[in-house]
């Protein structure tokens, strides 16, 4: 999660929402992918943390499914997000923040619930979720007040 972190720090300073991913291959621990949200950047509204560690984590496998790699995002994943994971069939997913409004894992529409979800990761919410909570806020904050 540390990595994650990091990068969801480059995306703050980018201006970007700060959310960092990493993709591991779970049977090694050697991370495939890292990335943060570019969706500004690349004028891109898919540019998604998870999206694109999942697009570079396939690409260098060779292959469209990760059955045998783990994500670590700062966030709830959207759930755009959340049924990209699932298409990739990620082994587990690892969040940090929780979130209320615009999550699709544990709120929200509740991706992996649904009948017609086909593939469902282990989840765990909430791994380093003050620090990824806080660097959300201060964001969000830091926004609000050059705004005013």
């Amino acid at each position: 999660m540390a990595i994650a972190l990091g990068e969801a720090n480059r995306a703050a300073q980018a201006g970007e929402v700060p959310v960092g991913a990493v993709i591991v291959e779970s049977s090694t621990g050697r991370v495939l992918a890292q990335a943060h949200n570019r969706v500004e950047r690349d004028n891109d509204p898919t540019a998604h943390a998870e999206v694109l560690v999942i697009r570079a984590a396939c690409e260098m496998q060779g292959s469209p499914r990760l059955g045998d790699c783990d994500l670590y995002v700062t966030l709830e994943p959207c759930p755009l997000c959340a049924t990209a994971i699932s298409f990739a069939r990620l082994r587990r997913v690892y969040y940090g923040a929780y979130d209320p409004k615009g999550g699709g894992v544990d709120h929200g529409p509740r991706i992996y619930e649904q009948a017609t979800c086909h593939h469902k990761p282990e989840v765990y919410g909430g791994l380093s979720e003050e620090a990824c909570a806080t660097l959300l806020k201060e964001f969000f904050q830091s926004r609000r007040n050059a705004s005013d």
